[in-house]
């Protein structure tokens, strides 16, 4: 998880815009490539960051320097993208995507993907899930958060994040299973 510098969020939380832009330079490639995972749309999520730091910007000075700072900016990453998962309608997984998996599924596990990969694997494998199911499964597997994390920043109980994993990684292990993939 990206560590930040406290006097970096102590300037931006006085007003200091070049402080706040060095902080913004530090979570962007984070924040994006949650918002990517969720959305599986390159545009919304740019969308997305950008909406995220408006909001860290406007909200600074309400955080709590007792919380993690990068939790709290993943629960404003997380509200954003459910709310842009809930106000669109459903992305169906295409035929290309199955052979973009197929494909990085065979190839070398150092390959690093490309964002229109990463976009065509999560479609194909979300499908199904519920936007909760959704962002606790990329959080905390596609991300790496720990399970407290994934409360800190979604709101959710234990038993709710466990439970929107499990039947998250059932649905998937049942997607790959369609496709061939054991």
């Amino acid at each position: 998880m990206t560590q930040i510098d406290n006097s970096i969020i102590t300037r931006s939380q006085a007003g200091d815009k070049d402080a706040f832009r060095s902080l913004v330079e530090t979570c962007q490639v984070m924040v994006f490539s949650v918002a990517l995972k969720m959305l599986a749309d390159e545009e919304e999520a740019k969308d997305v960051v950008q909406e995220t730091f408006l909001r860290v910007w406007l909200n600074i000075s309400k955080y709590d320097a007792r919380r993690s700072f990068t939790t709290w900016l993943y629960a404003i990453v997380s509200r954003l993208c459910l709310d842009h998962l809930k106000s669109r309608t459903h992305v169906i997984a295409m035929p290309e995507d199955e052979s973009v998996l197929r494909r990085y599924a065979s190839a070398d596990g150092q390959r690093e993907l490309e964002n229109r990969e990463w976009v065509a694997i999560v479609r194909l494998l979300a499908e199904g899930l519920s936007p909760k199911q959704r962002l606790v499964f990329t959080l905390s597997q596609l991300e790496g958060l720990s399970s407290q994390e994934v409360e800190d920043a979604t709101g959710m109980t234990s038993k709710q994040v466990k439970n929107n994993l499990y039947v998250a990684r059932q649905t998937i292990r049942e997607r790959l299973k369609k496709i061939g993939y054991e």
